[in-house]
């Protein structure tokens, strides 16, 4: 019997009794689990396997399958069930991260970012703007995509004015240094959005959530941050369609 802590990110009902859950785990990645008589399931036990649960699991293996044998929540998350907007970009995160982190590719880090960031989410705590863009571009850090944002790739400025942000490589240049390039990868940006951009990819976990923009910043934040992860991951995801389309 193994043992292990989880987010679930999604639930598939099979037959009239069975379901699978997809679960984070800091140990294995995202695994799978069948869930034998999931509707029979009452009280605790059944809402340890619903969707954004982060619950206590014991399971088996058998084969090449995973067997849900008991599970103890530690947090539900019913908040975010009060907000369409809410949970919907909490499905884009959940969509997200069943694509990019597999079995075996766990990460402590990545467990915490979304614990976090679904603590925020539901408590209001934030803008979901702003707590979009910390998830793409944390994630995207954590996982090997972390931007070169430290200075002008070509003479070293650290904090100009105006810059170009480049979402295919995650540099940028200065201004001055921009003249005569292809423009199409680029995004132009000034100071406070690349401050931002830092504070994200770089701050402790404990200071992460811990700063304040202008909605004018978080606009271009957001097309930065969105931008960036689309590229990389090269996939759109239909879970970020709907969102958008209910804001």
């Amino acid at each position: 019997m193994i043992i292990t802590e989880g987010i679930v990110l999604k639930e598939r009902t099979v037959g009239e009794q069975d379901k699978f859950i997809d679960i984070l785990t800091k140990e294995s990645g995202v695994i799978e689990l069948s869930v034998k008589g999931a509707r029979k399931i009452n009280g605790k036990s059944g809402s340890s396997t619903q969707l954004f649960a982060y619950s206590r699991f014991c399971y088996d293996k058998k084969g090449e399958r995973l067997y849900l044998n008991s599970a103890e929540p530690i947090h539900i998350f019913y908040g975010l069930r009060s907000s369409l907007t809410g949970i919907s970009l909490a499905s884009y995160f959940a969509e997200v991260l069943r694509f990019c982190i597999g079995q075996d590719k766990g990460s402590e880090e990545v467990m915490r970012l979304m614990l976090n960031t679904l603590h925020y989410l539901e408590k209001g705590l934030r803008s979901e703007a702003l707590l979009k863009s910390i998830f793409e571009l944390r994630l995207l850090s954590e996982i090997g995509f972390m931007p070169d944002v430290l200075a002008c790739r070509n003479c070293g400025k650290f904090e100009p004015e105006e810059l170009f942000f480049c979402i295919r490589d995650g540099g940028f240049f200065c201004a001055d240094c921009f003249r005569d390039r292809e423009e199409a990868d680029y995004f132009k940006v000034k100071l406070p959005v690349l401050s931002a951009i830092r504070h994200i990819v770089l701050a402790d976990f404990d200071r992460l959530f811990n700063f304040r923009i202008s909605d004018s910043v978080q606009l271009r934040l957001s097309a930065v941050s969105e931008a960036y992860l689309i590229s990389h991951l090269e996939r759109r995801f239909p879970t970020l369609d709907f969102y958008k389309t209910l804001t």
